[in-house]
């Protein structure tokens, strides 16, 4: 039930279209995946997220394992219709949260990984199997094999270590995945980590390739300037099947998705456009005044914009800009009024999607590096 094909490869760089099938529809690729961490995409409906066109949602194991709980979801029907959202969803390990939101409240064997609970320090346990397990129930159709994530200051023996397990528990994670799939409900991506170290990238790549993984995920690294990312992520991509979609975690700025896309990654996801809207940043092309030094976004809450007739931007067609001034979405902001979060996410995602459809067709033109080059002037 799970097809990726790609339709076509532009002529003067690796990026490509494609179209992943899954079993609540299709997702014409690259995309951007908008981040629904609670089964909300925080502030707008499905309806809402529906009507600006995306193909997909993620939405995160660790925060829906501790409330309402997987068994909740499933005895409601499973993440689509716990949340009325009728299309594909992505569904992370609980890897990343697991081990980043607790603070050193979190011990790691090379069995399962201890940690209490962020929001009542309950004690609880995940393994590989125990990640599948509750990603089975929550339904998704795209899951992650579950993984450890180190912080980027890792020294190379901490991270060979680290991979190590990771390898492990990738193993573990498909060997569960299997004999829970039997239907083919769902499609289970390995992910590529290693750290900034160049050779377990490439082991990493390697040893990922190596199994019948549906899709790969690529760790982020975060924190690196952005020459080294694209770098070890360019030389783990030499190791990947050409035929599988790739997905490249925790990716969302506008000059990091040309990067990738021309680097031939598929679908990536972000909080970035949804909590830089809830602080105020709006986001613009170039053709609106954006440029690439100020990250392509402005500030609305700005007194300047007291009493700017203008709409966010100029050039969108997006609800928001059609209807509402900057005056009047400031003054939301000034006034704390819950309606300026959904206004401000509605616009900076119908802009993140804007952004992948004139990437899609522009690759589909073989126009890719003509268009990445108008917006990194």
């Amino acid at each position: 039930m799970f097809n990726f094909k790609i339709k076509h490869q532009d002529k003067k760089s690796l990026a490509r279209t494609g179209i992943i099938t899954t079993p609540h529809g299709q997702i014409h690729t690259p995309a951007f995946i908008p981040v629904a961490t609670q089964a909300t995409v925080k502030s707008l409906t499905p309806q809402q997220i529906n009507e600006i066109g995306f193909d997909a949602i993620l939405s995160n194991t660790y925060h829906l394992y501790l409330r309402p709980g997987p068994d909740t979801v499933k005895k409601l029907g499973g993440l689509q219709k716990f949340m009325a959202w009728n299309k594909p969803v992505f569904t992370d390990s609980g890897g990343f949260q697991v081990m980043s939101l607790n603070k050193g409240l979190c011990t790691i064997n090379d069995d399962c990984v201890e940690f209490k609970s962020h929001i009542d320090a309950s004690k609880h346990i995940f393994t590989p199997e125990k990640s599948m397990q509750i990603q089975r129930k929550l339904g998704a159709d795209i899951i992650f094999a579950f993984d450890q994530c180190l912080a980027i200051t890792a020294d190379e023996e901490t991270t060979t270590k680290s991979l190590a397990r990771t390898h492990s528990w990738e193993e573990r994670s498909l060997k569960e995945f299997t004999k829970l799939n039997k239907n083919k409900s769902q499609a289970l991506y390995g992910i590529v980590q290693g750290g900034r170290f160049k050779k377990l990238r490439e082991e990493s790549a390697k040893f990922v390739a190596s199994l019948p993984f549906d899709g790969i995920g690529i760790g982020s690294i975060f924190g690196d300037p952005k020459e080294e990312s694209r770098t070890l992520v360019a030389h783990a991509i030499k190791f990947l099947p050409e035929n599988k979609p790739k997905h490249l975690l925790g990716i969302g700025a506008v000059e990091d998705l040309f990067t990738y896309v021309e680097l031939g990654l598929d679908t990536f996801d972000c909080v970035l456009p949804t909590r830089l809207a809830r602080v105020g940043y709006v986001f613009i092309g170039p053709e609106s005044g954006g440029k690439l030094k100020n990250k392509y976004r402005y500030r609305v809450a700005n007194e300047k914009f007291k009493d700017d007739i203008k709409p966010l931007d100029s050039h969108c067609e997006c609800y928001v800009c059609k209807n509402f001034s900057r005056a009047y979405i400031r003054h939301l902001y000034k006034a704390e009024e819950l309606l300026f979060y959904t206004l401000m996410t509605y616009h900076n995602l119908y802009f993140f999607h804007r952004l992948m459809k004139e990437i899609r067709t522009s690759i589909e033109n073989d126009e890719f590096l003509k268009l990445k080059k108008k917006w990194m002037k």
